[in-house]
């Protein structure tokens, strides 16, 4: 049986995590949220106290294990789906996803999650390089002051300190931290449909994503 892939990438505050978690739940497929595993090794680097700007200090990495279970991420048998959404994460992730040692690692696992089923797998180098074969390529944007307003949301309703104007100033410098970095920076698929989701609400980019889906489908393709 050949299984479906549905890579979604897009930069930070696009909405590709809780839309692509919703269209894996509307397909029946399973949703593997690869940002929230570099954010996990961020977190567990964080809690070792190591110097996050040492490659080298990220062995640790080959000894970690990561399974999804019903939208959440488990690393090490331990739900860190809540605490990889920190502030200290989310100010140190884009270092450590520039390290080559744990982009290679990271990706070899996101791979063999996705070769034994139907996935839709969302972050920012899913459509080019994770799974270059993906069946469908979606790659969502927005501008950054709507980004801000969607993280600065999200941040009051986790009971998280936000800062509005704080966060589009952390968000432009992870926009640029992910689209200059030299191992698989932030970009889309050549093959890629680009949404804009600036003026869209959350349903209306599923449905415009699952109708695209069936109407493929329906063709044959």
């Amino acid at each position: 049986m050949k299984y479906i892939q549905i890579a979604v990438d897009g930069p930070a505050g696009a909405g590709k995590s809780t839309i692509a978690k919703l269209l894996a739940k509307e397909l029946n497929y399973t949703y593997i949220d690869t940002g929230a595993m570099y954010r996990a090794i961020t977190l567990k680097a964080i809690e070792k106290k190591i110097d996050i700007n040492i490659e080298t200090e990220f062995d640790f990495i080959y000894k970690t294990n990561f399974k999804f279970k019903k939208d959440s991420l488990f690393m090490d048998g331990i739900n860190v789906s809540q605490r990889v959404r920190n502030n200290d994460v989310s100010n140190n992730v884009s270092k450590v996803s520039s390290y080559l040692s744990v982009r290679e690692k990271l990706v070899s696992i996101q791979q063999l999650m996705a070769k034994n089923e139907n996935v839709v797998m969302d972050g920012r180098d899913i459509g080019y390089k994770v799974l270059p074969n993906a069946n469908f390529k979606f790659f969502l944007t927005a501008s950054i002051d709507e980004r801000a307003e969607r993280r600065h949301k999200d941040n009051l309703e986790r009971d998280i300190k936000s800062d509005i104007k704080l966060l589009r100033t952390e968000i432009a410098r992870r926009d640029y931290l992910d689209t200059t970095r030299l191992h698989s920076p932030l970009k889309p698929a050549d093959d890629a449909i680009i949404i804009d989701t600036s003026h869209l609400t959350i349903d209306e980019v599923v449905s415009l994503i699952t109708l695209r889906i069936r109407e493929v489908e329906n063709s044959g393709i």
